[in-house]
């Protein structure tokens, strides 16, 4: 079986070839290249998500309950057959395990990276959303030790406007669209060594502290 925006369900193994190209392509980088696990997610389509559900909480930006997820590590071919099982699908990224994500409106977030830049700090990805937040990811854990790294710096998620992602949510993964609002963009896209290592959230925080206060 399979799924299409179009509702159709059933793709022949050639159609299911067919539909490898880019899609398939960008799953394999984000599994082979990245080490990244992608998951099969909702599509919405005129404020209807594309699981059917007509009282879906989260339209197009939730994984699949039927489709597998693609493990990291897996290679192009592998990666491509794979994905031609749900064609159509989102793809979303589970958060927690290669990443946490930390995510600001994006206008702050392009601040902080000019600033970072500036400093010579450390900066992982960063996907920008087309309802305007910027998420930065960061080495896993994140989310866990926010609390207690704002209350040493003597800020709070609420003043920074600052949300955080960690294990058991998703993130939409550029360039798939999410909740039919647009496509997710690389504002720094993800580079070997930070795609494998994304640095802690410490100096990130401390960044985007300084930058909120500004504003």
């Amino acid at each position: 079986m399979g799924f299409t925006i179009g509702g159709i369900r059933e793709m022949r193994s050639g159609a299911r070839r067919r539909h490898r190209g880019a899609a398939g392509t960008a799953v394999a980088e984000y599994t082979g290249l990245w080490g990244w696990a992608v998951t099969p997610g909702a599509r919405a389509e005129a404020g209807s998500c594309s699981c059917g559900e007509p009282t879906c909480p989260a339209p197009g930006a939730h994984p699949l309950d039927f489709a597998r997820e693609v493990p990291a590590g897996t290679g192009l071919d592998r990666a491509s057959d794979a994905w031609a099982e749900t064609p159509g699908a989102a793809m979303l990224l589970p958060v927690g395990r290669a990443f946490d994500v930390l995510e600001v409106a994006e206008q702050v977030g392009r601040r902080a990276l000019v600033r970072m830049e500036r400093m010579g700090l450390p900066s992982g990805p960063v996907a920008v959303t087309p309802t305007g937040r910027a998420q930065f990811l960061v080495a896993p854990g994140a989310a866990a030790e926010l609390p207690a790294l704002l209350y040493r710096m003597g800020w709070d998620d609420a003043g920074l406007d600052l949300r955080a992602y960690g294990p058991g949510t998703h993130i939409t993964a550029p360039p798939s669209d999410l909740g039919g609002l647009g496509p997710v963009r690389w504002l720094r896209p993800p580079l070997l060594d930070t795609a494998a290592a994304p640095p802690r959230a410490r100096l990130l925080l401390g960044t985007l502290a300084y930058v909120c206060h500004r504003s």
